[in-house]
């Protein structure tokens, strides 16, 4: 899978088969389902989750919480735009 062939999938009504919930979570984030993005990865303990549960707060405008959410991932606070920011973390995730 590629970024662009990802974004393509945002064409459909359900994430591409066998994506890993990272991804899944990014593609209802796309889908404008924020809350279906949280669902699925809030419970995640791993570096992969917080960097997405970051993302989603940063979108959310909850910047503090956004935050703790960096410092767990063992990232910086991003301050790309967050559509950039979105592209980033899904090519790491493929």
């Amino acid at each position: 899978m590629t970024l662009s062939s990802f974004k393509e999938s945002l064409s459909e009504n359900e994430p591409p088969q066998n994506c890993s919930v990272y991804l899944n979570a990014l593609w209802h984030d796309a889908k404008g389902d924020w809350n279906k993005a949280h669902e699925l990865i809030q419970d995640i303990s791993d570096e992969n989750a917080s960097w997405i549960h970051a993302y989603l707060h940063r979108k959310e405008g909850d910047i503090s919480n956004a935050g703790y959410w960096y410092n767990r991932a063992g990232k910086r606070k991003s301050a790309i735009p967050l559509d950039k920011e979105w592209e980033e973390i899904v090519v790491a995730m493929i």
